[in-house]
């Protein structure tokens, strides 16, 4: 089953302990994003503690209720520059608003979790692929039909591999 919309949208709001993505490109491609990337490009920068919208406020009212959203992001340096503008522009206003963002840097170290595709999933008993085209370009989302039990070790290992965001980034000029 294919997700969009509504229906996607009611994944986060519907789970009861915790939503989980796993990101392995180094870009993304979300029209969505066209303008403040290019405004990125151009040496806009955003205050990360004075950022208020739907999506960090959803996360401060999860966190409040006990509600966990994470992810793991896998990179190579140097990083893109497209991860540069999301680390910037995004990851640094969700983890002050209660996202538990991780990064598994695999620069000078085999991957852990080689295969492993883009996923969302929520309370370990779903899992949402993410398809993309090789350039970041998102196809859909798909419901996966089978045993999770692979997807949960994927996020086992990526967390216990990865670093929190803040000691990441800590010393980059981004």
């Amino acid at each position: 089953m294919l997700l969009a919309g509504e229906e996607w949208a009611a994944r986060f709001e519907g789970f009861q302990r915790e939503a989980w993505r796993l990101e392995t490109l180094p870009q993304y491609l979300m029209p969505q994003e066209a303008e403040e990337l290019q405004a990125f490009r151009d040496g806009a920068r955003i205050d990360p503690t004075t950022v208020r919208n739907e999506y960090t406020d959803r996360l401060r009212r999860q966190a409040a209720e006990g509600r966990v959203q994470g992810r793991v992001h896998v990179v190579n340096r140097p990083l893109s520059e497209y991860l540069r503008f999301e680390f910037s522009q995004y990851y640094r206003p969700h983890r002050l608003a209660g996202e538990q963002i991780r990064i598994l840097d695999v620069t000078d170290r085999t991957n852990p979790i080689v295969g492993a595709q883009d996923f969302w999933m929520f309370d370990q008993s779903e899992v949402v692929l993410m398809n993309y085209e090789p350039d970041g370009k998102q196809i859909n989302r798909e419901v996966f039909e089978g045993d999770v039990a692979p997807f949960i070790e994927y996020q086992r290992i990526a967390v216990a591999e990865s670093v929190p965001f803040e000691e990441y980034v800590k010393g980059l000029d981004l």
